[in-house]
């Protein structure tokens, strides 16, 4: 597998069936630059993969407008990120897809080129591959191989919530990207305002 171009044994996931408790309503339909935040991520993503999915625990009808599979947490109770990213490896199995690249849906500078970058890293070590930046490492903006949904099933069902744990556990390798952070996610109002001012400064 190289990178560097649209391929149909990736699928994308956007995360975005958290509580968005600090924000105080669904990150996904953020209103950013007059758009929900879920459009700019997808902007970035879908051209990216060969295929796309929404990971969302809310009404379906709230996201229909997009077209898009919506996919329930793969375990009861919203244990996190964890359980959305094997909701989308079981429907990646479904599409023929070997792996899975996820992104979180409240990082609307998420890079253009990370799926490409990610699977560079995958084809040395062939197990998760994680994004870094200067402010740490990003776990849920990753590349996942289909073949370890259940090994991530059972994790799940043993209590396992970490991503970045039961990444390292399968032996991830991390990418670091460099410059100014494109992983900077939106958690407050603040944050967002700050995201309009990015963005009115054309950041790529």
């Amino acid at each position: 597998m190289t990178g560097g171009e649209r391929t149909a044994e990736v699928a994308g996931l956007v995360l975005a069936g958290g509580r968005s408790s600090r924000m105080g309503q669904d990150k996904a339909l953020l209103a950013l630059a007059g758009r929900p935040l879920i459009e700019h991520v997808l902007d970035r993503l879908a051209p990216q993969v060969g295929c796309v999915a929404v990971s969302w625990n809310g009404e379906a009808a709230m996201l229909a407008h997009l077209g898009l599979p919506l996919l329930q947490d793969a375990a009861p109770d919203r244990p996190g990120p964890l359980a959305g990213v094997l909701a989308g490896l079981d429907w990646a199995a479904g599409q023929g897809a070997d792996w899975l690249a996820s992104v979180p849906v409240d990082t609307p500078f998420v890079p253009r080129d990370l799926v490409a970058r990610l699977v560079a890293a995958a084809v040395l070590g062939g197990g998760p591959v994680l994004a870094a930046s200067d402010s740490g490492l990003h776990p849920t903006a990753a590349l996942w191989p289909v073949r370890l949904r259940e090994d991530l099933r059972r994790a799940l069902a043993q209590g396992q919530r970490r991503v970045a744990g039961w990444a390292l556990d399968q032996g991830a390798v991390t990418v670091q990207f460099e410059g100014a952070d494109p992983f900077v996610n939106l958690n407050t109002p603040e944050d967002l305002a700050d995201a309009e001012a990015l963005l009115r400064g054309d950041r790529g």
